[in-house]
């Protein structure tokens, strides 16, 4: 396990030392004379982008890449080729602008990473902070710390699959992006299911938790090249990969019901904010169904030429899957997060074991609700979804306590 202070322009742990220093120096300069030469402590290696230091954001930022660069590739030539080198990394959470999530000082990271030599194999989120920490207050501070799994990339072989140079040389833009979709929905099914014995990763995290798989194909490569010929960054990468997880997680993907597909295109436009009918009315013909329909499945208010969502807490608290004609499945969510909020999870785990043709939708559907919310900035609808899957092996289990009729949802999700 390989710990590197990079935290990028955190903190500057240096200069919160001098408090200290100035004061250490008064008395043990005599009996450590060298170890307290200085006036202050010595900022010119710590590794932090800090624009102060370097005269502008562009200079700190080189800084801080080639400084990583170079600790890295030290420890990529101590690296044993058969055994993988973990690096447990923080970094600072991500900030949404026009509907893209980036993180500099992340891809900075991932950059000088692969540049050392390393591929990545894997990249797993930790939720090491407190959110309620005197730092986090009405700041863009620390959310988690990352573990990345990397390993030495290998020498190009040549590969009759992808021609001379794949295996660790060059590889196309439009071959990366065909190994994204073959390779990405498995490795997500992966992680939302969750492995045998472990819940599935949160909405929170799955983000993170994603880039794993999605690198470990660009990183497996010298270079991904672009159509002009240059390289592509992981920036550019980053990107790609965060268009496969929404396109697996999107109800378009053809795992979701017309009536759902419109009440999701629906929530990302509107949210729970009333609407122009005859938008709405637009929509759903779009989507292969019709307002009346939707609103017949009980999750639209329709009225006065506006049309509404209605939120889960307005939902019936007698409904029973098994005696609704048309249930599609934002209704099930829906229904299922009132369960659990005002139930429990045992309650939630009868309701689901009346339909548990559904549990993989619903799973899916709390994903893509929730990257909707939390990139609109919808915190308290998003808290919901990710309370559902957080709890979600915990109602399976309780689902297969009271015992079902017809197809049974797996343990090991």
């Amino acid at each position: 396990m390989a710990f590197i202070d990079g935290n990028y322009d955190n903190i500057g742990y240096a200069d919160l030392s001098d408090f200290f220093y100035v004061w250490l120096r008064r008395t043990l300069k005599p009996i450590y004379p060298t170890l307290f030469a200085t006036l202050a402590v010595p900022k010119a290696e710590e590794l932090v982008a800090t624009p102060y230091r370097h005269g502008s954001k562009e200079k700190a930022e080189e800084f801080f890449l080639e400084g990583m660069k170079k600790a890295l590739n030290n420890l990529a030539e101590q690296a044993h080729p058969a055994f993988p080198v973990s690096i447990y990394y923080a970094f600072k959470q991500s900030e949404t602008k026009q509907g893209s999530t980036t993180s500099t000082g992340w891809e900075t990271f991932l950059e000088a990473v692969i540049q050392a030599g390393f591929s990545i194999d894997g990249t797993w989120p930790i939720r090491s902070e407190k959110s309620g920490r005197m730092i986090s207050n009405n700041t863009n501070a620390l959310a988690s710390s990352v573990v990345l799994v990397c390993r030495r990339r290998p020498p190009p072989q040549p590969s009759p699959q992808w021609g001379e140079g794949a295996g660790g040389g060059t590889i196309s833009r439009k071959d990366f992006q065909r190994q994204l979709r073959r390779e990405m929905p498995e490795a997500l099914e992966a992680m939302i299911g969750g492995s045998e014995g472990a819940s599935p990763i949160a909405p929170v995290d799955l983000a993170q938790a994603a880039i794993g798989p999605g690198m470990a194909i660009f990183s497996q490569y010298e270079a991904v090249l672009n159509q002009d010929g240059s390289r592509m960054t992981v920036h550019d990468a980053l990107i790609l990969i965060n268009r496969a997880i929404t396109e697996y997680l999107s109800p378009e993907s053809g795992s979701f019901d017309n009536d759902t597909q419109f009440c999701s295109a629906w929530f990302e436009q509107y949210g729970w904010n009333k609407g122009p009918f005859g938008e709405a009315d637009v929509l759903a013909r779009a989507k292969g169904t019709s307002v009346d329909g939707v609103v017949e499945a009980g999750v639209l208010e329709s009225g006065g030429g506006k049309v509404r969502l209605l939120k889960w807490k307005e939902y019936p608290t007698d409904w029973d899957p098994t005696q609704d004609e048309r249930t599609p499945v934002w209704e099930a969510l829906h229904h299922m997060i009132r369960r659990l909020n005002e139930d429990g999870e045992s309650a939630a785990g009868e309701l689901l074991a009346r339909m548990p043709e559904k549990g993989e939708p619903l799973r899916q559907l709390a994903y893509h609700l929730y990257t909707l919310c939390e990139r609109a900035g919808w915190a308290e609808d998003a808290r919901a979804y990710n309370e559902l899957i957080g709890a979600w092996h915990a109602v399976v289990t309780a689902s297969h306590e009271v015992g079902h009729k017809g197809e049974s949802l797996e343990l090991d999700l």
